[in-house]
């Protein structure tokens, strides 16, 4: 039986879908999973609706491990073992990602080398796949955050778009998840028991996307509705009040 909350998410999906145009007759889909609950969330709600959004949509997942800890096999048996309850052709992909990133032999950003080489194999896994559509489990606070984060770090006025066409058109980014908050998707998570892990990295809860996190809650404290206004002003700019 369907429960409120996992009708307001379909509901919720349903808009970011339509509203974007994500999905086409005969697209190639796949999901990035990373063992969190906004991908576990995302593939498990897809998976009741794969024939809702269109004719002959061929859904694929692939997860990539970072290399943390000594629990890589055991994070690939469960993402292998989730992966065929659903039916989804998958791939998982064993790798030192993380380690390497956080190393001295690194110089960079260890989240930005990180991301970049983990996109780099979602990109090839969707080369082998045959897929135009990459589907991420970013949601609406992960959205307004980066907003948040590149104004104050980077100096720009820009954010995570629901859809993005990338390499001249050949695959689209998607962000089923724009219109739903965190809080929903652990509670739904919760309820249907769905299997999640993080991926033991040494840099979550120290980073500059968690110190905004914590700047938006206390913002949210201070003014009831500040993170859903800033949400929403992302859809009334006004260009000619900016340099």
């Amino acid at each position: 039986m369907m429960t409120k909350l996992h009708r307001t998410l379909n509901a919720r999906l349903d808009k970011a879908v339509w509203e974007y145009k994500m999905l086409q007759d005969n697209d190639g889909v796949l999901f990035a999973v990373s063992g969190g609950a906004d991908s576990m969330a995302l593939l498990d709600l897809f998976h009741f609706r794969f024939d809702v959004y269109g004719k002959n949509i061929k859904f694929h997942a692939v997860y990539v491990d970072l290399g943390f800890g000594d629990a890589a096999s055991e994070r690939c048996r469960t993402m292998q073992h989730y992966f065929d309850e659903k039916n989804v052709t998958s791939k998982i992909i064993e790798t030192d990602i993380g380690p390497y990133a956080h190393s001295e032999k690194n110089r960079e950003n260890p989240c930005f080398l990180c991301t970049r080489i983990r996109r780099k194999k979602i990109f090839e896994t969707a080369e082998e796949f045959g897929c135009n559509k990459i589907v991420f489990g970013h949601h609406k606070d992960d959205i307004t955050e980066t907003l948040l984060l590149n104004m104050i770090m980077n100096r720009e006025i820009s954010t995570m778009p629901p859809m993005l066409e990338v390499f001249q058109g050949k695959y689209s980014i998607l962000r089923p998840f724009v219109f739903v908050e965190e809080d929903l998707i652990k509670k739904y998570v919760y309820e249907r028991n769905l299997p999640s892990f993080d991926q033991l990295c040494p840099t979550d809860g120290h980073s500059k996307r968690q110190y905004i996190k914590t700047l938006l809650s206390q913002l949210e404290t201070d003014y009831k509705g500040a993170k859903e206004n800033i949400f929403a002003s992302m859809k009334r700019v006004k260009t000619d009040y900016l340099l």
